[in-house]
């Protein structure tokens, strides 16, 4: 497809006037305040579980300061850290100063003077009581130094083997408060939410003996991307699509997540894990359901989480022979020449890689929405690594036309319509269409209309995910984190597959730089259809 970008000058839009400064027209108006200035949560402390780990040097510090700097954090405010190694406060003071100075920017020494006045450490594990103990301690002290009042917002960075344990130590230490109580106490869980269902119902039940529903946030940093959260706007705010959006206009759907990366310094988890837990169970069913959902009743969470539900119960379970032809994998192997034109070696090469693994590094699937909308609209999913662009898009394929106009041009048919939502790196909307090449009978040729964020809202800085996540997470609001039921129905789809591959067979091999396995592009040649290739 052209890359080919349309434009038209503002005066060939009829009455819509020229943009007057900054952009203004009557269907355009500048931006006053970044999202959520207004929203500034409670008081509260955040206790991280996991402080010296790279999720918080990474992700979550970075996030707190822009938070702060950016006003959208209480006035009365505090982070206690945890982790298993015996350090103070003043020396994890100086590491989060240092994962700021690396991964976001270097504080300005005033600035963090009175922001690490409100860090603290809580060392020791979260199987002796003794810690929680302490942390109860700290605690009071953070309410009577900080005025956090008792608010508390409790963050598991850890892995799912102590998640439990985890929230069974907040409770005996009397450190959650109930629902109705003045003080509010929520926690928040990383993926990978249990490893199939069985594990991610007990998960779930453990915390539900501590923690009400309403109080639990798995978080899927995923969805805290800003064109993810524009697929809402995109589909529902604007009324040109929702007549197309089904199975009388979409011929199928296609979801990306394809990666360059090998498996890196992450092989002893990913070999345990594999794409179908690590990507699709999570990021792109979460993609999936809205794309497909209903409108919502409201735009509140549980209005909004209702309809991702209904679309996961109504995707069919692939057993027995559509298992075998619906669900397909592969792994990487060594290539000369790979994405980046050097030598790339095999997964079973990668450091701590077992011998002989049969871990899958790409998966995709074919899956079916069975309701009124999409019956018999096929929805392929891919992801994998070492693939040949990092790219995460959504293609909505249209239908063709009904009637070719081969009288007048030449005998090329046309291309179907294509909506692409591009999620990263590039973010932004696409539309191909068919244009005639100008001449007497010239050749249709497909072009785009593109939008692209940082050229659409130039100067407006998307907030990072977890920027995002964290504020909503202290603000109470869910609509970002999956609910229980959820969770347990993206499961209930994959853990079939998952055991079937688990009981035999092996991966098929793809040369690492390329788009995969020639059994991923077999699951739509079937039908006559072939995998959208991103240009990134």
């Amino acid at each position: 497809m052209s890359d080919t970008q349309l434009t038209a000058p503002p005066e060939a839009l009829g009455d819509v006037p020229s943009a007057g400064p900054q952009g203004e027209t009557p269907l355009r108006t500048p931006m006053v305040a970044p999202l959520g200035r207004a929203r500034t949560p409670e008081p509260l402390a955040l206790v991280v579980f996991g402080a010296t780990g790279d999720l918080m040097r990474r992700k979550l510090m970075p996030a707190l300061w822009r938070l702060r700097q950016e006003g959208m954090l209480p006035d009365d405010f505090a982070i206690v850290g945890n982790a298993r190694e015996a350090t103070d406060d003043g020396d994890f003071r100086e590491r989060m100063r240092a994962a700021l100075a690396e991964f976001a920017e270097e504080p300005d020494a005033a600035e963090w003077e009175k922001f690490s006045h409100r860090l603290r450490f809580v060392g020791g594990s979260t199987d002796d009581p003794a810690t929680f103990v302490q942390l109860a301690t700290v605690l009071r002290e953070v309410d009577r130094d900080c005025g956090t009042q008792g608010n508390r917002l409790f963050y598991l960075a850890l892995p799912p083997s102590v998640v439990a344990q985890t929230a069974e130590g907040l409770g005996r230490a009397g450190l959650v408060c109930h629902p109705e109580d003045a003080c509010y106490t929520r926690i928040i869980v990383e993926k990978p939410f249990g490893r199939d269902l069985d594990s991610a119902r007990a998960l779930n039940a453990s915390l539900l003996k501590v923690f009400a529903e309403p109080q639990i946030f798995r978080i899927d940093h995923y969805l805290g991307k800003e064109t993810l959260q524009n697929l809402l706007v995109f589909r529902f705010a604007n009324t040109i699509w929702e007549p197309l959006w089904g199975r009388n206009y979409v011929d199928h759907v296609q979801i990306t997540v394809s990666e360059t990366v090998g498996v890196e310094s992450r092989a002893g988890y990913y070999d345990r894990s594999g794409a179908l837990r690590d990507m699709i169970q999570s990021h792109l069913l979460q993609i999936l359901t809205l794309v497909a959902m209903e409108p919502p009743a409201s735009y509140d969470a549980d209005s909004i989480r209702n309809e991702k539900v209904k679309v996961l119960q109504a995707i069919p379970l692939l057993q027995g022979d559509d298992l075998g032809r619906h669900a397909v994998r592969g792994q990487y192997a060594a290539s000369a020449e790979g994405a980046e034109g050097e030598p790339m070696p095999g997964y079973r090469d990668e450091k701590d890689v077992p011998e002989g693994s049969r871990t899958e590094t790409f998966a995709a699937l074919r899956l079916l929405v069975d309701n009124w909308r999409w019956a018999g609209v096929p929805f392929y999913l891919r992801t994998g690594k070492r693939l040949k662009a990092k790219q995460s898009e959504v293609v909505i394929r249209f239908r063709p036309a009904p009637h070719p106009v081969r009288d007048l041009v030449q005998d090329d048919p046309p291309a179907p319509n294509a909506l692409v939502l591009h999620i990263q790196p590039d973010e932004g909307i696409s539309l191909f269409f068919e244009a005639k090449v100008p001449g007497i009978r010239g050749p249709l040729r497909p072009v785009s209309m593109d939008m692209k964020y940082t050229s659409a809202f130039e100067g407006a800085e998307s907030p990072e995910a977890y920027q995002r996540l964290l504020l909503d997470a202290m603000l109470g609001d869910a609509t970002l984190f999956a609910r229980r039921d959820e969770v347990e129905a993206a499961w209930t789809l994959i853990t079939p597959i998952l055991q079937a591959w688990e009981a035999g067979g092996e991966p098929d091999p793809y040369p690492a730089g390329s788009w995969g396995p020639a059994c991923a592009d077999e699951l739509l040649g079937r039908e006559g259809r072939s995998w959208h290739e991103p240009t990134g």
